[in-house]
């Protein structure tokens, strides 16, 4: 059914934007085709949305159709495989459950995430060592090109750091309506520091629940774990990207901030590159946590985290972010990008 002049805030995890000029809640394939058909006739933009956790929304809203993908169910491929069949509509933190309730391992890092399944191929969502794109064998997509539902693979879906073919090559094609994950049995990933630090004085291995209960409780200690009545945590997420810059600039920015090279949080990124820390850029930019600027700052406990504190406006959030990137862009010489999606 399609409803008129819907508010989009309550739907997204920053909690701030306009109403959606019309508005679907998709549960099948079927009232997806039909929504876009829909809108097509009336020659209408369109925005999908899924959990809204990695979502800005405009205060003047969207002119167009929002379609909500709720496409639900969790399928696996047979008891002893752990090949799962998930829709996109599905709640990402839910699914992790199931696989490590399945003692399936790949997914477990991934754990208090928020949004929807859909919308982790989109983002190649990743944290703690692991991203999605290391387990994902197929997408099911409805692609708006050909009007015709298809497959994806892994490689058609081009992941690369926090992008996809989803987000970057062809934006706005296909619409995501299941996700085939390629589980495996055996022992959870250790590879992040604080999860090696946090069992380290352990002499037996942790096994996916306690990984995937740890990796919650680094979450909330961080203000990136949705809590109910928590201001410090109505965010997207990390709102910076970790930015790849040539490694040439890393004496430069050494010496702007007053450290040895080596000081600076820095990874091999190929090609002569090195991806910063964005985190460490903010705050030696005098963006610190716990940071505000009247209605909206920063977590007090993850300053990559931009908070509404309450009553905040796009408008107030754009003013911030641009604030932050042309202090860090003018002490660093280093580009920040936004993270988040703009609706429209």
């Amino acid at each position: 059914m399609i409803q008129e002049n819907v508010p989009l805030a309550p739907m997204t995890t920053f909690g701030l934007g306009g109403a959606a000029r019309w508005f679907v809640e998709v549960r099948s394939e079927v009232e997806l085709a039909e929504g876009l058909a829909w809108a097509a006739a009336q020659g209408m933009p369109v925005f999908v949305l899924g959990g809204g956790s990695n979502l800005l929304v405009p205060d003047e809203g969207f002119p167009g159709l929002v379609l909500r993908i709720d496409i639900r169910g969790v399928q696996q491929d047979k008891p002893w495989s752990p090949e799962f069949f998930v829709g996109a509509g599905e709640a990402w933190d839910s699914f992790v459950d199931v696989a490590v309730d399945s003692n399936c391992a790949g997914i477990e890092c991934l754990a208090g995430i928020p949004g929807r399944v859909g919308g982790t191929p989109v983002q190649n969502v990743g944290a703690y060592g692991q991203d999605v794109s290391q387990t994902i064998r197929q997408v099911r997509v409805f692609d708006r090109h050909r009007s015709e539902l298809r497959w994806l693979t892994n490689d058609e879906c081009r992941f690369r750091y926090r992008q996809s073919i989803f987000n970057t090559d062809e934006p706005g094609r296909y619409v995501v309506t299941a996700v085939v994950f390629q589980l495996r049995y055996g022992p959870p990933t250790l590879s992040y520091a604080d999860l090696q630090k946090r069992f380290s004085a352990r002499w037996k291995a942790p096994g996916l629940r306690e990984v995937a209960d740890a990796v919650r409780e680094i979450r909330r200690s961080k203000g990136m774990l949705l809590v109910d009545g928590d201001p410090d945590t109505h965010s997207a997420g990390s709102f910076f990207k970790n930015p790849i810059v040539n490694a040439g600039l890393l004496g430069t920015i050494a010496a702007t901030a007053g450290v040895a090279p080596e000081a600076v949080p820095h990874w091999p990124a190929g090609d002569g590159r090195i991806k910063l820390a964005a985190a460490w850029l903010l705050e030696h930019a005098g963006f610190v946590k716990g940071f505000t600027d009247g209605v909206v700052g920063i977590s007090s406990r993850h300053t990559l985290a931009l908070i509404n504190r309450g009553g905040a406006t796009f408008a107030d959030v754009e003013r911030f972010e641009q604030r932050i990137r042309a202090t860090v862009e003018a002490k660093f010489g280093v580009t920040l990008t936004r993270e988040p999606v703009v609706l429209g």
